[in-house]
């Protein structure tokens, strides 16, 4: 009798076709079925492809069959989280701006998937444009947590982790600009890496803050996400920030010895505001990585307590400049003419001597008028609160005094990083303070919202890679997340110890109760 898909890891999946033991068709197959199963609950895929999906499936078993090589996955199902570009499927950003946007091409990490023979099963719900922290922001609806539907999954990445957590697929890739795949991952209880700024490929990766987006794998182990990031990795010609060095064996790099590494710990990440559940969870961590033969030793990041005000100014600001494209003439939503605002004449004069007509404001041209109802109508409220603030930092007079300071800090916040690593050879905390929140609690108040991120922007800002995984649960049975973060491309270090880590505990074997 053949395997139940469901209850292998990606590892497992991709051996058992190679071998014969599964069929690629049977393992889409059970997948594409828990999807339908749990997808109403969830809202985790905005797009399914089960026609292509098992016709690629298809493909790779008669491959098998006629003793043609194969991919290192083969068979494997993915979700491809939708800010990443699919010429198959639509590509929305979760944002009313690109529905039903469809692009002529394969973001460059897809084409590598599909190299590899990975089997794209959809396109996993996000906070638009990337920008969120409960992936409660899509213009489609918010995603729910497996583990209590009530609470949020983290963002941006929230579809994909909640995907994996939830056995809809045992891979999901995302993309992280300030915590959104480590800090979904923590809060689905899952393992998530961020890896060194560009280590992978961004190329087709619909920007948001193109000096801090990077793509990384979301899955159940370290394993698992190293045998996605060999596949994906590696420099791309076409991205020009993509980095030359070569990919070493992530999936050969696991299963060595933790002795006499030493594992940092930033004494203020367990100050006031860390909830005491999540701290016993992270300490008792430490203690696993001491029982591995690894020292723990406090290290300071003095100027990572500028890391959300830093994040907040640069971001916004890249994000103000990416998204002007979208005018509605070029590119994206466009408003109907006509509907809500008169036109002005076009000679320069307004109708009106400059006064308000009907509450509106004036414009000057009918083009005018549509760029900004097009925009005004296809952004949501976040994307919208992001572009001002960007635009206001980058505007005359202000420059200076922002944006510029900001990239000021950043360099700060990067040198603290080069210190630590010093002394240590990784940064160990918490992922963010609390267990997964419930769905509005803080869709009301955008500071709270932006300090889920605390402690996960400063990677991101210092180009450094970090990996999320689970490290106990709360008395209330909510994940709780550990990060390690690593000097530049200390990937394999990083896997490394997560895996020597998971060796020893099944928090990542642990399933959701989810009733569907």
């Amino acid at each position: 009798m053949p395997p139940d898909p469901l209850q292998l890891s990606a590892v497992e999946l991709v051996h058992a076709v190679r071998s014969g033991d599964l069929t690629a068709v049977a393992c889409t197959e059970a997948f594409l079925a828990r999807i339908e199963r749990t997808n109403g609950v969830l809202n985790a895929f905005l797009a399914v492809d089960r026609e292509g999906a098992l016709a690629r499936a298809a493909e790779i078993d008669a491959r098998r069959r006629s003793g043609k090589p194969l991919g290192p996955l083969a068979g494997l199902p993915v979700g491809v989280k939708d800010a990443l570009c699919t010429a198959d499927l639509p590509t929305t950003c979760a944002s009313k701006m690109l529905a039903g946007y469809r692009p002529p091409y394969d973001a460059e990490v897809v084409a590598r998937l599909r190299h590899a023979d990975a089997v794209i099963v959809g396109k996993t719900n996000m906070d638009e444009f990337a920008m969120g922290g409960s992936n409660e922001n899509s213009a489609f609806g918010p995603v729910a947590n497996p583990w209590d539907t009530s609470r949020a999954p983290g963002g941006s990445s929230g579809g994909s982790a909640a995907c994996v957590a939830a056995d809809m697929a045992p891979v999901a890739i995302g993309s992280d600009t300030g915590g959104s795949i480590r800090q979904p991952a923590g809060l689905c209880g899952i393992t998530g890496l961020k890896p060194t700024y560009g280590r992978v490929s961004r190329r087709g990766l619909v920007a948001f803050a193109s000096s801090l987006d990077q793509i990384g794998p979301m899955a159940r182990s370290a394993a698992d996400c190293a045998l996605v990031l060999e596949a994906i990795a590696g420099h791309d010609p076409g991205d020009s920030t993509s980095l030359r060095d070569e990919v070493p064996s992530y999936t050969r790099a696991l299963d060595k010895p933790l002795t006499g590494l030493r594992i940092g710990r930033v004494p203020e990440h367990f100050a006031a505001g860390l909830d005491p559940e999540v701290a016993r969870g992270v300490d008792e961590a430490f203690a696993v990585f001491r029982q591995l033969g690894a020292t723990v030793h406090d290290v300071r990041l003095p100027h990572a307590h500028h890391g959300i005000p830093t994040y907040y100014l640069i971001a916004p600001c890249e994000a103000s400049s990416n998204l002007a494209r979208y005018d509605g003439a070029h590119y994206g939503h466009r408003a109907e003419p006509g509907k809500g605002h008169r036109a002005e004449p076009t000679n320069g004069h307004r109708a009106d001597s400059g006064k308000e007509r009907d509450g509106a404001a004036a414009f000057e041209s009918p083009l005018v008028e549509m760029y900004c109802r097009s925009r005004a109508e296809g952004f949501g409220p976040e994307v919208k609160r992001r572009i001002m603030l960007g635009t206001y930092a980058l505007s005359a007079g202000y420059y200076d005094a922002y944006y510029a300071k900001a990239l000021r800090v950043r360099r700060l916040i990067r040198q603290d990083y080069l210190d630590a690593f010093q002394t240590v050879d990784l940064i160990g905390g918490p992922v963010s303070a609390t267990a997964a929140f419930p769905l509005g609690e803080k869709t009301g108040d955008p500071l709270a919202m932006y300090l889920v991120d605390m402690y996960t922007v400063t990677a991101n800002l210092a180009g450094i890679g970090g990996i999320s995984f689970p490290c106990g649960f709360t008395a209330g049975g909510l994940p709780i997340g550990f990060q390690l973060q690593g000097p530049a491309l200390a990937e394999s270090l990083l896997l490394n110890a997560t895996d020597r880590f998971q060796s020893l505990t099944d928090w990542h074997r642990r399933r959701p109760p989810l009733a569907v």
